[in-house]
């Protein structure tokens, strides 16, 4: 899975309550949650952010409560991937099961300006910078990873387990 976008770069600490407010957790759908996405920090993220862009971050983002509202809105607004120096670990394993890719490098966020453009590679876990032609290496996704970041998460990628397993 390859995924090409520019960078949108923010700090450390990006908690959830500044990727969606809580006065918007009577939304559900990633449509409802994509126009507020980030308004916490950027209001004017979700009117920048083109699809496929990428989040670019510092240290512990999707911090605070364990919200999956957060990923949802993230992937709504149209990024393709989420590359941080780390990640709060239940925002990464939210991000994961809704299909939201993400990756930790902190070489790539160090060396990576807002508007650069990269492509990323979740199978060898490379990311290029083609604004500035680097490469970075980040820990590639093990298969059964990619196959439910492919099916847009696990309750995806459980319904086609199942429904293989009813035709087999």
């Amino acid at each position: 899975m390859t995924l090409r976008g520019r960078v949108h770069k923010f700090g450390a600490n990006i908690d959830t309550d500044v990727i969606i407010p809580a006065h918007y957790l009577n939304m559900y759908t990633p449509e409802e949650l994509a126009p507020h996405c980030l308004e916490g920090v950027d209001p004017e993220f979700a009117g920048r952010v083109e699809l496929g862009d990428m989040i670019l971050a510092e240290t512990n983002f999707g911090c605070g409560s364990s919200r999956e509202h957060a990923p949802l809105a993230i992937r709504g607004a149209g990024v393709g991937c989420v590359v941080a120096k780390s990640f709060a670990r239940i925002f990464y394993r939210n991000a994961i099961n809704l299909g939201l890719p993400i990756l930790e490098c902190p070489e790539a966020v160090d060396g990576s300006d807002p508007g650069d453009e990269l492509v990323v590679e979740l199978e060898s876990g490379v990311i290029r910078n083609l604004t500035k032609e680097t490469r970075f290496q980040a820990k590639p996704y093990p298969e059964f990873m990619l196959e439910l970041l492919a099916a847009g998460g696990l309750v995806e990628y459980t319904k086609r387990r199942l429904a293989a397993t009813k035709r087999s």
